[in-house]
């Protein structure tokens, strides 16, 4: 940065910002970085992601420990240290910030504290955390400001109110949690308080939990959920809370119209998330924004302004953030004229519940609502030499083939470890691999990566440990 001004200005230091940030220099660019945080890493690393996996594994780890009776280990009731377990938390949030901020430096990346707002399609002021301000003006911008979780209306202002922020501080543990939303940071966030010892419970409007996976994936996870968490209650809507002296009083009403109350300690919201856009001066620039206020982009992460792109949660869903680390990484590759495109077959989500469920590439839900044939192959991880070592064969694993090439156009796994696995479906789609491709190619035995080949055999009738008689 000289006189003010800067060739690539990133405006947000996630995993979408600080990974474009971080290439464009490797390209030679000059670069510079504004973001509210002392250090790169954004919502993920800061309040998302990172701390909540980070608790995910103490769940993890209580679960495994109880459930080793089962081999004839028992141990006893472990004693949790919650100020322990924060500092732990937050020695993983800043080990990983403080990392990428040394890597900021070695890349003689300029990096401002402070929220940048646009004077016109070239310019930002900055108004930084000490309280001054500074214009900066750009050559291209790349937009990567994030999202943040949308409120319930109607609700009062609480501290017994959480949201997914305000959740993974974990100040205490409530006897009672009432999570609203079935997607899977509710379900994320609840696995956590269930095993910390809340008698933790779910509200869903729709039918179902996760409302983006396939069915019989849920029905596996749902199975397990209904055995730690006190209720589920779906196609139920929450129609009141109100501060009582024990917690939050929430009224329910059932899809038959039947209108009940109980009282929480805690009620944690979580019903999506919606893009950082407003507030940003986007009004000054040529930027167009879609009816549900995410940034246009086209296939380039080009916005209708031709000197700004517009990467990750603002972009469009799905909001993850290796979608948004890519589309970094292309935005930073059309800035500099290379031929380039964001189109990936297969982008992987990941719901880090117990057992996780993974997938990418066409679901059978989606193939059902397109009307395209495809053939599903699976895999139950009952017959998983490897799954019944671990004490966990509630697992599956699916793909989804094209009848007539033979061709993989999706996986999804449902299992202990789901996240680490789906990779390798992922890295099949995108090279254009067969089912046989898969099925000749060696797993290692005995691992849960097995079940994979094993659904490619299926695939054919070979399947070596599932018997399906021929039609």
């Amino acid at each position: 940065m000289s006189n003010n001004h800067t060739q690539l200005l990133v405006i947000g230091a996630g995993p979408g910002g600080y990974a474009a940030a971080f290439y464009a220099a490797d390209l030679g660019m000059q670069v510079t970085v504004v973001d509210m945080e002392p250090n790169p890493g954004g919502v993920c690393l800061y309040r998302g992601c990172i701390p909540s996996k980070a608790l995910l594994h103490v769940a993890k780890v209580l679960s495994e420990s109880r459930e080793a009776k089962n081999f004839g280990i028992e141990f006893e009731k472990p004693k949790i240290n919650l100020d322990k377990l924060r500092q732990w938390k937050k020695s993983v949030v800043t080990r990983l910030t403080d990392g990428l901020g040394q890597l900021c430096k070695q890349r003689n990346i300029t990096f401002i504290q402070g929220r940048a707002i646009f004077t016109d399609s070239q310019t930002v002021n900055i108004l930084k955390t000490d309280g001054n301000q500074m214009p900066l003006s750009f050559d291209h911008a790349i937009l990567a400001t994030g999202s943040r979780p949308i409120k319930l209306p109607n609700i009062p202002e609480s501290a017994h109110i959480l949201d997914s922020t305000s959740a993974l501080e974990t100040e205490n543990i409530p006897e009672k949690l009432l999570v609203v939303g079935g997607g899977y940071i509710g379900l994320e966030i609840g696995t956590v308080y269930s095993e910390l010892g809340s008698k933790v419970s779910i509200v869903e409007m729709t039918p179902g939990l996760l409302s983006g996976a396939d069915r019989d994936l849920v029905a596996i996870l749902q199975k397990r959920l209904q055995t730690i968490f006190e209720e589920i209650m779906l196609n139920t809507k929450v129609t009141s809370m109100k501060e009582v002296s024990s917690g939050i009083e929430v009224s329910f009403e059932d899809k038959n119209g039947k209108q009940s109350a109980k009282t929480f300690n805690k009620v944690l919201v979580s019903i999506g998330r919606k893009p950082n856009t407003a507030g940003i001066g986007l009004e000054k620039t040529k930027v167009e924004l879609t009816d549900r206020c995410f940034v246009k982009v086209d296939a380039q992460r080009r916005t209708t302004d031709p000197h700004i792109f517009a990467i990750g949660d603002i972009a469009g869903e799905p909001m993850l953030a290796h979608k948004a680390s890519h589309e970094g990484r292309v935005a930073v590759e059309a800035i500099l004229g290379h031929k380039v495109a964001f189109e990936p077959h297969a982008i992987p989500a990941v719901v880090f519940t117990d057992p996780e469920i993974a997938w990418g590439g066409l679901t059978e839900t989606q193939a059902a609502k397109e009307n395209r044939e495809v053939k599903v192959a699976k895999f139950p991880w009952g017959a998983s030499g490897r799954a019944i070592t671990l004490n966990r064969p509630d697992g599956l694993t699916k793909l989804i083939i094209d009848p007539q090439t033979e061709r993989l156009l999706g996986v999804a796994i449902v299992g202990v470890g789901a996240g680490e696995l789906i990779a390798e479906g992922i890295l099949a789609i995108e090279m254009g691999s067969l089912a046989a491709d898969i099925k000749l190619s060696i797993h290692p035995h005995p691992t849960l990566s097995e079940t994979i080949m094993e659904s490619a055999e299926s695939f054919f009738g070979q399947s070596t440990h599932i018997y399906r008689p021929k039609k």
